[in-house]
C-alpha cells in the first residue's frame, strides 16, 4: 500500500517516486506513462480509464524490442521503397493481420504518430504501406509503434516472400499439433464423464485424470492460443477492442471455470471443450488462409499489370514486358513515362517528377550517376537509365493507388464495412454479457455456455471479406480481358455511372493501321532527322506514328524539350528550333486552314518558325463502334470532346446522332471544365481518353479510363487502362460491375442473417462453444466461396472466362 506522502500513477497505479511528473491533478510515475496518457487524451480515448482504476501497463518495466539497427542508413535503404530526404515510403509484411479490426487499426496509425501521413493495408497479401515525414519521425519509430500495437513487421531482408509464408504456416502447424494431441487425450480421459460411468471411478482416480487433463491443457492454453491473447492484449493496451478480445475471453472463461470446477466444486471441468475450441479455431484459421491463398486475386501482378519498357536492341528502339527487365539493363524513358525500377541515370541530366510517389509535383533535377527511384516520371527529353533493382510490380500498383490520385468518392460498401469493423466487437461483448446476466441466476453452466458461444460465433470477418473478394475477383477478370483498373473501388464506381464522355483521336479512332503521309514541301534528310530526333522523346500516339514513318536514324541532341497538352511538342534540336503539333502551335495564325479531307488529323511541322507542312494521319474508327454506342445510348448520356476542328462532324453524327453532344476545338482545360459542369448536375461521369492530353479530365471524372494501343502508355491520372482490343467490351465491363455490386449486397444479407441466427441460438444456450468454433471459420469460407463462384459464373456467361 502506498504511503500517505506518495502519489499513485494515474495510468498504471504504481507509486510515483516524485511529484514532478504531472498534468493538472493527475500524477505519473514516469514520462512513459505520462506520454501514453497524453496520446490517449489527444485522440479522445480517455474513456479507457473508466474501465478500471489505473488500468494501464507500466511503461517503466516494459521490455521493448531493440530496433536501433533501423537507424543504419544502408539497411534503411534496403527496406524503404522511396525517399527524397523529406518523405519516405516503406512497405511492411504484417503476418499477424487477420481481420477487419486489424485493418482499421493499421490504417489509423496517424492518430498515434503525427509524422505518419498515410498508411494503407493490403489485407490479402498481409502488407502495410506507410508514408512518413522524416523531420517528424523515423523508420525506427514507425516500427516501434507497430510493435506496441501488436503488429511487429517481418524485417528479414534475405527471406523470400514464399519462405515467410512457409514459416508462418510452420508455427501454426506446431500449435495445431499440440492442440490436437491434447484435445484427443483429454477427450479420452473424459470418457467416463461422457458415458456416465463416474460412479465406477474412484475419487482418487478422478483426481489423477483431472491432473493429467490440466497437464495436457496447459500447453494449449499457454502456447497454442497465445496469438489470440497477444493480439487482444496489445489492442486493449492501445485502447482498441479487436476481434481477438471476445475469443480470448471465451478461452479464459472455459479454462478458469474448469479450474474452479476441479479444485473447488469437485467436478471435472471443461478442459475438453477448451482444447477442442482452440484446436478448431486454429484449424479453421489455417483452412481460411489456405482458401484465401487459393483464391487470392492479387497473387500475381505480372499476370495483368500493363507496363512495358523501351530498350535499345541492335541500335533500334524496341519494347519488352516490364517483368522481363533485368538488373543492369539499360532502358530509354520518354517524356511523361514512368521509371519502372530504381536506376542510375546514364544521360547527362534529367528532371524527375515524384508526384506519383509523394504528391509533390515539383520536378527534381538529377545528374549523371544519381539514383532515380521507381515511380518517378521523366519530364522533358528522353533519357537513358540503368536499373539497379528488380521491378516490383506490386509496388508500382501501390503507387497507382497513391492518395495523390484519389478521388472523393463515398463508398456505401466501405462505409458499411468500416462501421462493422469499429463497433461490431463492442456490440457482441454487450450481447454476451446480457446473455450471461440473464441465465446466471437460473443455470450457471448455461450462462457460461451462452456467454462463450456468443463471443465465438459472432465474427465480422465474413461480412468484411465479401467486398474485397467480390470486387477483387471482378478486377482480376477485367485484367484477364485487358481492362486494367487500379483498385477495387473503380469496379464499384463503374456501377454508378450516368454519363460517358469520349475523346476522339486515339479513343474512338485508332492510329494503328492508319495511313500517314507528309503534305507540303519535300523534306530534306536533315529536316527529317530534326523531326525524328524531336518525336522520339514523346510517347503520344501521333508522335509514335511519325517516328515509325521516318526510318532514318537520328542521334541529334535535343535541348529544352517541352510537351504541351493539346498543342504539341517543341525543343531545340542541334541549332534549330523545332515545333510539331497543331496549326496554331506551329504558326502565328489561330485558325487552321481546312485543307485536310474528312476523316484525317493534321500534325503540323515548323522549323525555325517556318511552317513546312503537315503529316496527314487518316482516322480509322474502331471496329464495332456503332454497336457499342447503340448499346450505351439508351441508358447513358454520351458526349464527344475533340481537340480537332469540326471537319468530321458529319461522320461522327452517324455514331452520335445528338449534335448538341459533339464538341470540337476543345483544349485540355475545356475538357476539364466540361466534366466539372456535368458533375455539378449530379452526373456520375466516365471519361475515356488517351491519357496524355486528357489527364486533367481523366483525373476529374468519377472514373477515368485511358485507351491504349500498346500497354506501355500509362497515366497515373487514370483509374483504368483499357487495351484498344477490348474496347468492344465496354458495355459488358460496366454491366459486370453492376452485377458484382448486387453479389456483394446478397452476401451482406446472407452474412448478417447467419450471424443473427447464430447469436440467437447462442443466447438461448442451445449452441455450445465447440460448435461455435466449428461454424465461425465455415461462415467466412462460405462467403468467400459464394462471392468468388458467383462472379466467375457471371463472367463465364458474359464470355470473360
Amino acid at each position: 500500500m502506498a504511503s500517505k506522502n506518495k502519489k499513485i500513477c494515474y495510468h498504471c497505479g504504481l507509486e510515483c517516486p516524485t511529484d514532478d511528473i504531472r498534468i493538472n491533478d493527475k500524477y505519473f510515475c514516469c514520462n512513459g506513462c505520462k506520454t501514453v496518457y497524453e496520446m490517449l487524451e489527444a485522440n479522445d480515448l480517455c474513456s479507457y480509464y473508466t474501465i478500471d482504476e489505473n488500468p494501464g501497463i507500466s511503461k517503466q518495466d516494459e521490455i521493448k524490442r531493440n530496433f536501433d539497427f533501423l537507424d543504419d542508413s544502408d539497411l534503411k535503404n534496403k527496406l524503404i521503397d522511396f525517399t527524397d530526404g523529406k518523405v519516405t515510403t516503406v512497405t511492411f509484411d504484417i503476418p499477424q493481420m487477420h481481420c477487419s479490426s486489424c485493418v482499421w487499426i493499421l490504417e489509423n496509425l496517424y492518430k498515434f504518430n503525427d509524422g505518419i501521413t498515410f498508411s494503407e493495408v493490403d489485407f490479402l497479401k498481409k502488407t502495410l504501406s506507410v508514408k512518413f515525414i522524416e523531420a517528424k519521425t523515423s523508420l525506427k519509430e514507425v516500427v516501434e509503434l507497430l510493435d506496441s500495437l501488436g503488429y511487429v513487421p517481418n524485417l528479414n531482408l534475405d527471406e523470400k516472400k514464399e519462405d515467410k509464408v512457409k514459416n508462418e504456416y510452420k508455427k501454426l502447424y506446431y500449435k495445431i499439433g499440440i492442440a490436437g494431441f491434447s484435445f484427443g487425450n483429454v477427450m479420452l480421459l473424459s470418457f467416463p464423464e461422457y458415458l456416465s460411468f463416474t460412479d465406477k471411478v474412484t475419487s482418487d482416480m478422478q483426481m489423477i485424470f483431472n491432473w493429467i487433463n490440466i497437464f495436457l491443457a496447459l500447453p494449449v492454453f499457454l502456447y497454442s492460443a497465445s496469438e489470440y491473447y497477444i493480439s487482444a492484449f496489445k489492442g486493449l493496451r492501445n485502447k482498441i477492442v479487436n476481434i481477438d478480445v471476445p475469443i480470448t475471453l471465451g478461452i479464459f472463461v472455459l479454462f478458469f471455470r474448469s479450474m474452479y470446477e476441479i479444485f473447488i466444486a469437485g467436478g471435472v471441468g471443461y478442459l475438453d471443450s477448451m482444447t477442442a475450441l482452440v484446436f478448431l479455431l486454429l484449424t479453421g484459421k489455417i483452412f481460411q488462409n489456405k482458401t484465401y491463398d487459393a483464391m487470392n486475386f492479387e497473387r500475381n501482378y505480372k499476370s495483368y499489370f500493363p507496363i512495358a519498357v523501351t530498350i535499345m536492341k541492335n541500335g533500334k528502339e524496341t519494347t519488352i514486358p516490364v517483368d522481363k527487365l533485368e538488373v543492369g539493363q539499360r532502358i530509354v524513358v520518354k517524356n511523361n513515362e514512368l521509371i519502372p525500377a530504381d536506376a542510375i541515370l546514364i544521360s547527362e541530366q534529367a528532371h524527375i517528377d515524384y508526384s506519383f510517389v509523394t504528391g509533390e509535383s515539383q520536378p527534381v533535377e538529377v545528374i549523371n550517376g544519381d539514383m532515380i527511384y521507381a515511380g518517378g516520371k521523366e519530364i522533358g527529353e528522353a533519357i537513358e537509365i540503368e536499373t539497379v533493382k528488380e521491378v516490383s510490380q506490386s509496388y508500382l500498383t501501390q503507387l497507382w493507388n497513391s492518395k495523390a490520385f484519389d478521388k472523393k468518392h463515398e463508398s456505401k460498401i466501405d462505409t458499411t464495412v468500416n462501421f462493422v469493423s469499429k463497433y461490431f466487437t463492442a456490440i457482441i461483448l454487450t450481447i454476451a454479457s446480457i446473455s450471461f446476466i440473464y441465465w446466471v441466476s437460473t443455470d450457471m453452466e448455461l450462462a457460461f455456455n451462452a456467454f462463450t458461444a456468443v463471443l465465438i460465433i459472432a465474427c465480422p470477418c465474413a461480412l468484411a471479406l465479401s467486398t474485397p473478394f467480390t470486387l477483387g475477383n471482378a478486377q482480376r477478370i477485367f485484367g484477364r480481358n485487358r481492362f486494367y483498373v487500379k483498385n477495387t473501388s473503380v469496379v464499384e464506381k463503374l456501377s454508378e455511372l450516368t454519363s460517358i464522355v469520349f475523346d476522339k483521336t486515339g479513343t474512338i479512332t485508332k492510329t494503328a493501321g492508319a495511313s500517314i503521309e507528309f503534305v507540303g514541301k519535300d523534306l530534306s534528310e536533315e529536316e527529317k532527322q530534326l523531326i525524328k530526333a524531336l518525336v522520339r522523346n514523346s510517347s503520344h500516339p501521333l508522335s509514335l506514328k511519325i517516328a515509325s514513318l521516318l526510318k532514318i536514324k537520328s542521334n541529334i541532341k535535343v535541348e529544352n524539350y517541352e510537351e504541351i497538352s493539346g498543342k504539341g511538342i517543341r525543343g531545340v534540336v542541334g541549332d534549330h528550333s523545332v515545333k510539331i503539333g497543331s496549326y496554331s502551335f506551329t504558326s502565328d495564325q489561330e485558325t487552321e486552314k481546312n485543307e485536310a479531307p474528312v476523316a484525317a488529323t493534321n500534325v503540323y511541322v515548323s522549323i525555325n518558325d517556318k511552317q513546312l507542312g503537315y503529316y496527314k494521319v487518316t482516322n480509322i474508327y474502331r471496329k464495332g463502334l456503332k454497336r457499342i454506342i447503340n448499346s450505351l445510348k439508351e441508358k447513358y448520356k454520351l458526349f464527344i470532346l475533340s481537340g480537332d476542328n469540326d471537319s468530321e462532324k458529319n461522320n461522327l453524327m452517324e455514331f452520335f446522332p445528338d449534335e448538341e453532344h459533339l464538341y470540337f476545338n476543345q483544349s485540355p482545360h475545356d475538357k476539364l471544365h466540361f466534366i466539372e459542369n456535368l458533375q455539378e448536375q449530379n452526373e456520375k461521369v466516365l471519361m475515356i481518353g488517351d491519357g496524355l492530353n486528357d489527364a486533367g479530365a481523366l483525373m476529374k471524372s468519377d472514373v477515368g479510363v485511358s485507351i491504349s494501343e500498346d500497354i506501355n502508355n500509362f497515366s497515373p491520372a487514370c483509374d483504368g487502362i483499357l487495351d484498344a482490343k477490348s474496347f468492344k467490351y465496354l458495355k459488358d465491363f460496366i454491366n459486370f460491375s453492376y452485377t458484382s455490386k448486387k453479389i456483394i449486397i446478397t452476401s451482406f444479407i446472407i452474412s448478417f442473417f447467419y450471424n443473427l441466427i447464430g447469436i440467437g441460438f447462442a443466447v438461448q444456450g442451445t449452441l455450445s462453444p465447440v460448435v461455435s468454433a466449428i461454424l465461425m471459420p465455415i461462415s467466412s469460407i462460405s462467403i468467400v466461396v459464394f462471392t468468388t463462384v458467383s462472379t466467375n459464373l457471371v463472367a463465364k456467361k458474359r464470355g470473360f472466362l
